[in-house]
């Protein structure tokens, strides 16, 4: 007599097939959370990469939006011991700037010391002690800042600066002019004039 065999699928019961089954459907799952974590994990750094271009994009654009170069930077101080400053500001950036306050080795000058022209094409030549101020320059002193427009240059002659004396020819000396948005920095040494 022949036997007859089942297959092999057929002969479980009905709570091993649905334990198999589970099996099955539980490593599919297993595949799905990882791809799913994958996918978290890459459009976090996506958007985390997102937001930093945009922060340094804006933080960008406004530091380049101004700039100031400082030139010619000079202190003089005559026998007497009357100290004179001067200084070139030419306005590089984008955008008008606000020159709050000037220092001389860390003094502000009050802006009654301050003598200023501007100019639209930047002066050649080199910047002199002249005795006979305001002369062709402006007070600043009815001023309590300095605007420079874009593209324009402004020479700076500051009048007796405070804790520069006779004593400090030869030294280096930093100006220091001050905007809203910056602080920029030029040294100097100290000359000895008629």
């Amino acid at each position: 007599m022949h036997k007859f065999t089942y297959p092999k699928l057929l002969l479980l019961s009905f709570w091993e097939f649905k334990n198999k089954m589970r099996n099955i459907l539980k490593n599919r799952l297993a595949l799905s959370t990882v791809v799913t974590t994958l996918i978290i994990l890459v459009v976090s750094v996506l958007l985390a990469g997102v937001v930093t271009y945009f922060a340094i994009n804006v933080v960008s654009t406004r530091v380049q939006q101004e700039s100031l170069s400082i030139s010619q930077a000079h202190i003089w101080v005559t026998s007497a011991g009357v100290a004179e400053g001067a200084l070139m500001i030419t306005n590089t950036g984008g955008r008008d700037v606000v020159i709050g306050q000037i220092q001389v080795r860390g003094q502000m000058c009050p802006m009654a010391n301050v003598y200023y022209t501007e100019y639209a094409i930047a002066p050649t030549g080199n910047l002199n002690y002249t005795a006979t101020l305001p002369g062709t320059y402006t007070s600043a002193a009815t001023l309590s800042d300095l605007v420079l427009p874009s593209g324009n240059t402004t020479v700076v002659y500051i009048s007796s600066p405070d804790s520069v004396s006779i004593n400090d020819i030869g030294l280096t000396i930093g100006f220091t002019v001050f905007t809203a948005q910056a602080m920029y920095y030029k040294e100097t040494n100290v000359q000895a004039t008629s």
